[in-house]
């Protein structure tokens, strides 16, 4: 799906609010110039069972008070199941998500600093 089929498919999600549309019409131009620096159209995700995204933080190493949360997205299903931060829970699988989604879902989520996009396999 190229990133144009993203956004459009971001816009028929959206709650029919009379906003939420709009609102991603706005900044469509914006989430397809950072996906457009990123190497691939899709990443997977490491999820719940309810499909809530595993949020990592990380503590720095000489200031364990500094905190970053971030969510890892992978290049490919492999990567997510075998990278240093996949879960051996069984509850926990690897979705695929298209890159705009992900970048869309930052401006909502709180509690995440940042996406850590790993783009070499």
């Amino acid at each position: 799906m190229d990133l144009n089929q993203q956004i459009q498919v971001l816009i028929d999600n959206a709650p029919q609010d009379g906003t939420t549309p709009k609102v991603i019409q706005a900044i469509a131009p914006v989430l397809k110039s950072l996906a457009g620096q990123l190497q691939h159209s899709q990443y997977y995700i490491l999820q719940s069972a309810n499909q809530s995204w595993v949020i990592t933080t990380l503590s720095h190493r000489t200031q364990p008070a500094l905190e970053k949360t971030v969510i890892y997205a992978y290049p490919t299903l492999n990567d997510a199941a075998a990278g240093p931060f996949a879960t051996k829970d069984p509850q926990v699988v690897a979705g695929a998500v298209p890159v705009t989604h992900i970048l869309f879902q930052m401006v909502a989520m709180q509690p995440i600093d940042s996406v850590v996009f790993f783009e070499t396999p």
